[in-house]
């Protein structure tokens, strides 16, 4: 009895033993992991065609070529823009010189026919209008004094614009650069009821048209 105690103690020490071994070696060690790099597939350069190169290389001179063209036309109608309003501005102010030179003509009172002092005046504006501006447009504005109605004095300042407008064309103005108006006694030149303000309303004034 004591014998078969003692030999089943040893197979279960055996059976212990051999189990511990087994368990041992099942146990393995982790292996580290390696993290793996994407690798970048490069694409094989395509070979330059020359004839492709070249014909882009004529696209973008001809690009600049009209960029730098656009901007010469810009260039040269800012140019021309500029030197118009040069001319514009002294056409202006020589037209504002003659205005200022024109001297006004002065008539009797109910009288149309020009005056000696009348005809002097006119000699000098004529010469002015054709030395400064041979093809200037030139209105001539007759006016009256208050004396006399509306309808009356209209008729009376047409005829002095009209003996002023004659006797420039025989100083050499073409009729066609001349025309006339009356304003009757609507625009006085000075205000007041005696002869001194009525002797300065008659009058033929002179306008260059614009």
């Amino acid at each position: 009895m004591k014998k078969s105690k003692k030999l089943l103690t040893g197979i279960i020490m055996v059976s212990l033993f051999a189990g511990g071994c087994a368990n041992k070696e099942t146990v393995k060690k982790e292996e580290p992991v390696v993290p793996t790099v994407a690798v970048e597939k490069v694409e094989p350069a395509k070979p330059v065609d020359p004839i492709e190169q070249a014909e882009q290389a004529k696209q973008a001179e001809q690009a600049k070529l009209a960029e730098q063209a656009k901007q010469a036309e810009q260039t040269k109608q800012a140019e021309q823009a500029k030197v118009a309003q040069n001319e514009t501005a002294s056409q202006a102010s020589i037209t504002a010189a003659a205005e200022n030179k024109f001297e006004t003509v002065y008539f009797d009172f109910d009288k149309s026919e020009l005056r000696q002092d009348a005809r002097d005046v006119l000699s000098k504006n004529a010469e002015i209008i054709l030395k400064s501006m041979p093809g200037a447009k030139i209105k001539i504005e007759g006016h009256c004094d208050e004396r006399g109605s509306a309808e009356y004095n209209l008729a009376l300042g047409e005829n002095r614009a009209k003996s002023a407008l004659k006797y420039f064309t025989t100083l050499g103005i073409k009729a066609e650069n001349l025309s006339v108006i009356s304003y009757g006694k609507e625009k006085p030149a000075v205000i007041g009821s005696d002869e001194a303000a009525w002797a300065k309303n008659r009058r033929a004034e002179f306008v260059i048209v614009k």
